[in-house]
């Protein structure tokens, strides 16, 4: 069985998951936006034991607890990235044009564009390439449990901002229509900002995509 915990954390509300194969206790962390050490403590009340850090882009928001994360859980702990998303990480997320200066933690280990899957403990998620909002974004998708982690691609009612460095507006619509509605419509959509939805809600009711042909 897979557990989800949801954190909203930071400094622009970003939403991160621990997540955990209940079976194994094996878990994994979606986008660790701040407070490590929180997370790591809310891991460890529910004797799950932290694998991996997985990044579906590299905004300074959606990894800003890395390096507190792997300092308290392991400090060579494996952080998952695409490489397209490497020089944003090497430029701290882009943290300083927002007037912060981030510490990115543990250089990314695990490249998401030569992987085709990533499992925590038992249960394998899909990696989805979703460029546009920024080159190196992926999608996490599980279908056997039926929920996909999305980040900045698609929210509920809304899409990802392309107006940011590597952020392309065709770009962002193309991944929505080709990694995002592909999948059946009873797909949980965890983004990473805001309330959860579905594909079929998206796919129905959201401003942006009512134009499109699917």
């Amino acid at each position: 069985m897979l557990d989800i915990v949801q954190f909203t954390l930071g400094p622009v509300g970003t939403n991160t998951y621990l997540i955990a194969d209940t079976t194994t206790g094996d878990a994994a962390v979606i986008d660790p936006a701040w407070d490590g050490a929180k997370l790591a403590r809310a891991a460890a009340d529910r004797d799950y034991r932290i694998r991996q850090i997985w990044l579906t882009h590299a905004h300074f928001d959606h990894l800003g607890g890395t390096a507190e994360l792997a300092q308290v859980v392991q400090p060579s702990l494996a952080v998952a990235l695409h490489s397209g998303d490497l020089p944003l990480w090497e430029a701290r997320g882009g943290s300083e044009l927002f007037g912060f200066r981030i510490d990115p933690g543990p250089r990314p280990s695990v490249m998401l564009d030569k992987e085709t899957q990533v499992k925590v403990g038992s249960i394998g998620f899909d990696i989805r390439h979703a460029p546009g909002h920024t080159p190196g974004h992926v999608v996490f998708y599980s279908s056997e449990m039926k929920v996909a982690f999305c980040g900045d691609v698609i929210f509920a009612g809304s899409i990802g901002r392309t107006d940011l460095p590597g952020g392309s507006y065709n770009q962002l619509i193309q991944s929505i229509q080709t990694q995002i509605l592909t999948m059946p419509d009873d797909t949980r959509l965890l983004s990473g900002h805001g309330p959860e939805t579905t594909v079929g809600e998206e796919r129905r009711s959201n401003p942006f995509l009512t134009d499109l042909d699917f």
